[in-house]
């Protein structure tokens, strides 16, 4: 089933880029597993890169194809590509749409790997050129705006500071400059936040996170218009080699069927434990955007729905030892990296995080990152409760 915008979310999660196996009669489509397939009966005049048809694994699979019809609708978008994990998608992107002597705006508060494909390898290696902004700020972004200025890139909330910014005004000073937006969506989803909606041309989601939501798969996806994806998909897809497994694809499948479902729990629990966590006087700040004090609440209402998503950050009135010690004794909670997990996960950042200098400075001293799960909300804050008491922290 494909088009599905006449549609709910919660029936597009279920219905879009499935249907009735025409091979077997499986109501669910299987896993191909194959990575070749049958040639036309004059092979000589195929081609043998062609993404949209198949003949090799590497240049897109059935699964693949199943799940980028399914992202394309929950999206509202025109066109996707999926591709192996979220950071095979940014640097999909990157290289696909950007090229010597480009220049790219990026978020100052991004993820550790934009930074660094950015700060580091696309201006070393590519001669693109690169400028950090602030880019809740709109008149520090037109500053940097610059005659070969090509893209850019930001993400909201801003990962791991729960920035916020103004998707539609950034699209327009974009388009104002002949110069395109992309938006890392992974901390809102598509349930909460579709930036196509807002006016951003690209669109990238980490689907290991909510939209897989258990914790057992990665990839990645980029929305669009089908005459920049075609681009990438020849690009970063077939002569990078960076397609997704279709196993992968099937378990995110799965996994997007109850996403609308989880991701409503995780916003409902993650305020619930914000809330919590603003009541406890060795709590030295609380950065969740559904709070009415966050810097950027105003924004993330209008174009946040259903919550806020599942990701807050906060510290503590403590020292280095006294942050990893909490963590110990949590039972519930799990130290890790990610987020969208079914569990709820919990990080400490200490103070030497490379991109520390950019972040605010009740930063500075060390914070924890949570993604708050699906469990019941109670439990998972009587957890936290029981680790604060341990340490003097409640």
């Amino acid at each position: 089933m494909e088009n599905n915008k006449e549609y709910g979310f919660q029936t597009r999660a279920v219905h879009s880029g499935n249907g009735i196996d025409t091979a077997t009669g499986a109501i669910q489509h299987p896993i191909t597993l194959a990575n070749s397939y049958v040639l036309p009966y004059d092979a000589s005049a195929a081609n043998w890169s062609d993404p949209n048809i198949n003949i090799y694994t590497r240049n897109g699979g059935t699964n693949q194809k199943d799940l980028q019809n399914k992202i394309k609708d929950l999206e509202n978008g025109e066109d996707c590509v999926v591709l192996a994990s979220g950071v095979a998608a940014l640097s999909g992107l990157f290289f696909a749409m950007l090229k010597s002597g480009d220049h790219v705006i990026f978020s100052s508060i991004t993820y550790i790997a934009v930074y660094r494909l950015f700060n580091e390898l696309f201006n070393n290696k590519f001669g693109v050129e690169t400028t950090i902004v602030d880019v809740s700020d709109l008149d520090a972004v037109r500053a940097a705006i610059r005659p070969n200025t090509k893209l850019i890139h930001v993400e909201t909330p801003g990962n791991p500071t729960l920035q916020i910014c103004d998707i539609k005004a950034l699209a327009d000073i974009a388009h104002e400059n002949g110069a395109f937006l992309s938006v890392d969506n992974t901390f809102s989803s598509p349930y909460v936040t579709r930036p196509v909606e807002f006016g951003a041309d690209f669109v990238v989601e980490s689907l290991t996170k909510y939209i897989n939501g258990h914790g057992d798969s990665m990839g990645g996806a980029i929305i669009g218009k089908t005459e920049y994806l075609d681009q990438i998909r020849y690009q970063s897809q077939v002569n990078l080699g960076g397609v997704i497994n279709p196993f992968a694809a099937w378990l995110i499948m799965r996994g997007a069927v109850t996403f609308p479902m989880r991701m409503q729990r995780h916003c409902d629990n993650a305020m619930a434990v914000a809330r919590f966590l603003k009541t406890v006087d060795k709590v030295s700040f609380v950065a969740y955007p559904g709070l009415e004090d966050h810097k950027n609440h105003d924004i993330a209402v209008r174009q946040m729905e259903h919550g806020f998503g599942g990701v807050l950050s906060f510290g503590l009135k403590a020292d280095h030892d006294t942050y990893n010690r909490v963590v110990s004794h949590l039972k519930l909670i799990t130290s890790a990296v990610s987020l969208g997990h079914d569990g709820t996960l919990i990080a400490f950042i200490g103070e030497d995080d490379e991109r520390q200098y950019l972040y605010p400075e009740e930063f500075h001293n060390g914070f924890y990152r949570m993604s708050v799960g699906i469990e019941d909300a109670e439990d998972i804050i009587n957890d936290l409760k029981q680790a604060f008491e341990a340490e003097g922290i409640l």
